[in-house]
């Protein structure tokens, strides 16, 4: 029987990772900082195992006879919002993952981002693909910076012979336990409208978790897929309309879309951001520059690679995923 070793588990893919390997046969290992906060992974099929990817000897223990590393853990939107508060588990945290699965042999599958595209510059005239090459980042994007630093680490060890390294980059993720999107965006639904720009037509960056678990497994099973990243962005196309509906349907409420025109739009979303507090210590997403390239522009990423090479077929479709996230975020706030 194959083993596992997942961090960052009691998160959003994580926690997909554990219920798709353990429903794949795998027995799961997941290194967990407090194993009474961690407990409801138990069920899932985790064995826990308690330490930080800040501690690497327990870090080395837990990967101990596994086949595969998963490295999801990652700090996204930390207390402080400084480049120490990223930097020490992001790139630190990353540092000791490579030297675990260089001590047990185990194959190191990096969840990374589309972040490390950086901002504006991932809308191009042509798909924004793994070929692109990646542009300079402001000072200031520490998340960005962190997730391309702790990436390249992965991939310059896999080059250089030290492991099996891979990385996979998904985009906006979404699905039950979600803590980031589905809250934000749940909290302007459920007061029954959604501004709405170009008439909802544009397809939203967006994949579902389970989506991401099967294209990181997938990943880690393929020789050929070491020392490369992938993107894990267009599981479906699904415009903001059809997005407003499904989500609808899971908080059990009509939303009304309301029309917006694009000049007003920038005012218009940093008023939702104050009066919903859609904010969180200057989450790029929730910016108003951001939600409107977001909720009008298309979908900028390709993932044909991971379909191509990979055999991607995302398992999980919209009109499923959709309206479970946000019941999931429902019946929690009930």
């Amino acid at each position: 029987m194959r083993r596992a070793l997942v961090t960052g588990a009691t998160g959003l893919v994580g926690s997909y990772l554990v219920e798709r390997l353990t429903a794949d046969g795998w027995r799961v290992r997941a290194l967990v900082r407090n194993a009474a906060g961690a407990a409801w992974l138990q069920p899932l099929g985790a064995e826990l195992i308690v330490g930080d990817v800040l501690d690497a000897a327990a870090f080395h223990r837990a990967a101990a006879s596994c086949e595969a590393l998963f490295h999801c853990a990652a700090a996204i939107l930390p207390e402080r919002a400084e480049w120490e508060a990223y930097r020490a588990t992001n790139l630190d945290g990353t540092a000791n993952a490579i030297a675990a699965a260089r001590a047990s042999g185990a194959r190191l599958l990096q969840v990374s981002s589309v972040a490390v595209y950086g901002g504006a510059s991932r809308y191009r005239d042509t798909p924004t693909d793994e070929s692109v090459e990646l542009p300079p980042l402001p000072e200031t994007a520490f998340y960005a910076r962190s997730k391309r630093e702790s990436e390249a680490m992965v991939l310059d060890a896999h080059r250089r012979g030290e492991i099996w390294g891979c990385a996979v980059r998904p985009d906006v993720v979404y699905g039950r336990r979600d803590r980031q999107f589905t809250p934000r965006i749940a909290r302007v639904l459920s007061r029954g409208f959604f501004p709405l720009l170009g008439g909802g037509r544009s397809t939203l960056p967006i994949v579902h978790a389970g989506n991401v678990a099967d294209g990181a497994i997938r990943a880690v099973l393929t020789d050929g897929a070491g020392g490369k990243a992938y993107n894990l962005a267009n599981d479906y196309d699904v415009t903001v309309r059809d997005f407003i509906r499904l989500a609808g349907q899971g908080l059990r409420r009509r939303v009304r879309p309301i029309p917006i025109p694009m000049p007003l739009a920038k005012t218009v979303f940093k008023l939702v951001t104050l009066v919903v507090g859609l904010a969180r210590r200057g989450a790029p997403l929730t910016q108003a520059g951001g939600a409107v390239a977001f909720l009008s522009r298309n979908n900028p990423f390709s993932s044909d690679r991971a379909k191509r090479e990979l055999g991607w077929a995302p398992p999980v479709r919209p009109e499923i995923g959709i309206p479970e996230a946000f019941r999931w975020w429902a019946d929690q706030r009930a």
